[in-house]
């Protein structure tokens, strides 16, 4: 019980500073939710679309495995896992919070060439370039090691690889915007964390 408590205060904590920073931005005129939206190269929109999907359907089944589990596949873990997985969340939780106040204006998801923001490199994303992914993903794994069943697994890795691609898009994206400081920026900041 302790555990599934955790994990409701880490979930919801995380996705009320998802929307609360949306709204605060929409207030003054920011829409942050960029995915699938506008013309996009049909690749790029086939990856936002899929990400947009696979989030919020995350976001339901990691409730869903809260006070449904029995009905979700469930797997046996030991508990070791399983509370690593809440450290996980944590540290996920976490680095989203950082990312998300360090961007302040220009915190964006998905691609939108229209709109000119300032290229972030203090605080978390001096030794991350995508911050708010990495805690997205550790939250994924984190919820399916604490709450482990088949399709919250599936999903959470779905939502490691549809991050990672369109980080590789935001990866051809960037340079264009931000040119010689954006290829400096990628040489002494690792894409993820550390050496990855």
């Amino acid at each position: 019980m302790i555990m599934k408590s955790l994990l409701f205060i880490l979930i919801t904590t995380f996705y009320i500073a998802y929307f609360a920073k949306q709204i605060l931005l929409k207030k003054r005129g920011i829409v942050t939710n960029r995915l699938a939206k506008g013309q996009k190269p049909r690749k790029t929109a086939m990856i936002e679309t899929g990400l947009l999907l696979i989030t919020y359907g995350m976001a339901i089944f990691q409730y869903a495995s809260l006070f449904l589990e029995r009905y979700l596949l469930p797997l046996k873990l030991p508990a070791s896992l399983r509370w690593l997985g809440i450290v996980l969340a944590f540290i996920g939780v976490l680095f989203f919070i950082l990312a998300i106040t360090t961007m302040r204006d220009s915190w964006r998801a998905g691609i939108d060439e229209s709109q000119k923001t300032a290229m972030v490199t203090r605080g978390i994303y001096s030794i991350s370039r995508n911050p708010a992914f990495v805690g997205f993903d550790l939250l994924y794994i984190g919820s399916a090691l604490a709450m482990p069943g088949v399709l919250i697994f599936v999903l959470a890795l779905a939502g490691v690889l549809f991050m990672h691609l369109q980080i590789l898009e935001e990866e051809v994206y960037l340079p264009r915007i931000f040119g010689d400081e954006y290829a400096e920026y990628q040489k002494r900041t690792p894409r993820y964390f550390l050496f990855f």
